[in-house]
Parts: structure tokens; C-alpha cells; sequence
């Protein structure tokens, strides 16, 4: 059995082995102008190396030029990061379109005087609360990270500004350490001032009071708005992450959010602080010592 596969073998790889003359002649004189010989095997070997070629190159062709973009399935991962980048400020677009409608219905009621108070209620204390119980859930790291946080920050007194008012004293904390990059000009409609923190740098309530709004917003992030007493009102923008919900109370001092650049979450953009007074805006620097 053995030897009649060799021998079958043996015929098969002569038969590959052996060459064939291929010629050219001359029609008219029968002269022979060219010719080559080839076997079968040569022949396979040729018709192989051509084919296992052009897929090399049409592969190069393909990865090393833009017409990777065009094949089905291939994706870039930098438009995969801009794509994210889009779904979030699309995401964070429908909420605040969501909630622009659901004043917007609330208002237009109020005017026609179909609103009661139980709905006016119910919209700033439910839709919005709900949003921010989603968006700012507080783990248990995070809250021992405050709670160590402000034991450390309570008898610093270096940030304290008191002023008197209605026979009432009071205490300004500064909201955070950092140098005022952009002063109050009301004129060019800038309400608050800018301040240059170091990252992860935490934002403190300047009085006490409760918190009246947090959410994110596209141009100003996450933002806190806190309500004192007095009818003080203070503003804090561009946070990097909130850690108090809508209807918290806070002392002065306490720490609300935090702020400063994330190379994670992706912003360059300067802590602004603003601080109001019956709807008048007031300097932050007429009653908060800054650093320039």
C-alpha cells in the first residue's frame, strides 16, 4: 500500500515537474520569435505569488489611505470620542429643552390663571429634585470625603469676611482659594467674578442657607444656587461636580461642589462666582477678600 503511494506520488510530482515549450511563430514564414518553458508547477507558484501580492498591496492600499473610512464596520476613534462628546451635550440639550417647556406650560398658565400653587410646587420641587437625585447620586466614599473635609475646614478662619447688615452680622466665607482672574463689571454684563483654582479644588458656601437649584447646564456646567437670608442669593458656576441636591441646607463654610479643571471630564473653564442682593447684583469684593 505504502509503495503504490509513493509510486502515485512519484508520477504526480513528475507530471508537475515536466515543461511544456510555449512558443510564438510567425504566421507567414513559420519562424519561431519567441518561447518559454514552463511546468505545471511553475505555474501554480506564479499564479499564487500574483494573487497573494495584489491582496498585499490593495490591503495597503486600503489601511494606509482615507478609503479605510469607507469600509463598513470601520470606526475612528477620535470620531468615536467627538460622537460621545455630542450624545452628552445632545443629552444635556433635551433636558434643559425639557424643562424650558415645563416653565414655559407653568408660565402660560399662571397668565390665563389656570395654575395652582400645588403645580408651581410640584415642578420646582419634584421635576427638578428628580433630575438631580439621577444626576448627582453621592456614594459613600464621597460623602466621607465631605464629611472629612469640612471637620478639617471648620475652624479655618483665614477665608472669614463679616459685614453688618440690618443690625444683623454677616459672615462671608470665601467660596474657594484661588487668584480673581476677571473682576465685576456689570456695564459689560459680567455679574460675578472669574477665579483661578487648582484642580479638584473645593467650593464652600459662602453663608448659610439652602439650596434653591443644582444642574448642569451647556455653557456654565454644574451649577448650585444657594438662597440666605437677607435675600442674599449666591450663584456658583462652572463645578466639575456637585454634592448638595435641590433643597439641602448648608452652613457657611460647608462644602457645596467641586470645581477646577479635569483632564476626565474634559473643561479649561474658570470658577465664576456671583452674588446678588434683592435681584441687584453686588461685588463679591466688596464683601469677600480675594487673592489677585
Amino acid at each position: 500500500m505504502k509503495k503504490q503511494l509513493k509510486h502515485i506520488f512519484a508520477e504526480f510530482m513528475e507530471k508537475m515537474r515536466f515543461k511544456y515549450r510555449i512558443s510564438i511563430v510567425n504566421e507567414n514564414t513559420l519562424e519561431e520569435t519567441w518561447y518559454t518553458r514552463l511546468s505545471r508547477i511553475s505555474v501554480v507558484l506564479f499564479v499564487t505569488g500574483f494573487f497573494l501580492l495584489t491582496f498585499i498591496f490593495l490591503t495597503l492600499i486600503i489601511f494606509a489611505t482615507p478609503l479605510r473610512h469607507y469600509l463598513p464596520g470601520f470606526e475612528d476613534s477620535g470620531n468615536r470620542a467627538v460622537i460621545v462628546q455630542q450624545s452628552i451635550r445632545v443629552d444635556s440639550l433635551e433636558n434643559q429643552l425639557q424643562l424650558m417647556g415645563s416653565y414655559y406650560q407653568v408660565l402660560k398658565n399662571h397668565i390665563s390663571e389656570t395654575t395652582s400653587v400645588d403645580s408651581v410646587k410640584s415642578l420646582d420641587s419634584v421635576t427638578i429634585r428628580e433630575r438631580a437625585t439621577v444626576l448627582m447620586e453621592k456614594s459613600k466614599r464621597e460623602s466621607e470625603f465631605v464629611k472629612q473635609y469640612e471637620e478639617t475646614e471648620k475652624y479655618n478662619l483665614g477665608s472669614i469676611n463679616t459685614i453688618e447688615s440690618d443690625k444683623k452680622v454677616f459672615v462671608f466665607f470665601r467660596p474657594v482659594e484661588g487668584v480673581v482672574a476677571s473682576t465685576f463689571n456689570p456695564k459689560e454684563e459680567k455679574f460675578g467674578i472669574s477665579i483661578i483654582t487648582s484642580p479638584q479644588e473645593t467650593v464652600k458656601s459662602v453663608l448659610e442657607g439652602r439650596v434653591v437649584y443644582a444642574g448642569y447646564t451647556f455653557d456654565n456646567q454644574w451649577v448650585i444656587h444657594l438662597q440666605h437670608d437677607n435675600d442674599y442669593l449666591s450663584i456658583y458656576k462652572n463645578n466639575t461636580r456637585l454634592l448638595k441636591n435641590v433643597g439641602d441646607y448648608v452652613k457657611a463654610g460647608q462644602s457645596i461642589a467641586i470645581t477646577g479643571s479635569d483632564e476626565n471630564v474634559g473643561t479649561n473653564k474658570h470658577f465664576y462666582f456671583e452674588l446678588w442682593k434683592k435681584g441687584t447684583p453686588v461685588n463679591p469684593q466688596d464683601v469677600i477678600t480675594f487673592r489677585f
